[in-house]
């Protein structure tokens, strides 16, 4: 079974940029779809991004188009999240999981890692 870590979270002025990290340990990350979701204090948990097992392809949530790119290391067993031009409404706890497929059905994703704080604020 895959366990999944999130890492990369902090503290960041609105317009900066953070990377997030989701590692794999357990089974190859290959053999799964990767989703990054969040969830904000009072708000249902939103999917962001998600990216296929090759990574040949990649979808986001409409407000993270342009300023968020998702990426695969299946060698080092790791997906990213490049998030830039942050702004307040960014922030939330981003939480990674694996699917067989990238999918807009939450209850799709198995695995789910124990998420990372991000905060946006001046």
């Amino acid at each position: 079974q895959v366990q999944l870590v999130e890492s990369g979270g902090g503290l960041v002025q609105p317009g900066g940029s953070l990377r997030l990290s989701c590692a794999a340990s357990g089974s190859p990350l290959g053999y799964y779809a990767i989703g990054w979701f969040r969830q904000a204090p009072g708000k249902e948990r939103e999917g962001v991004s998600c990216i296929s097992t090759t990574g040949y392809r990649t979808y986001y949530l409409n407000s993270a188009k342009g300023r968020f790119t998702i990426s695969r290391d299946n060698v080092k067993n790791t997906v990213y999240l490049q998030m830039n031009s942050l702004k307040p409404d960014d922030t939330a706890v981003y939480y990674c999981a694996t699917a067989e497929a990238c999918t807009r059905s939450e209850p799709d994703f198995g695995s789910w890692g124990q998420g990372t704080q991000v905060t946006i604020s001046s």
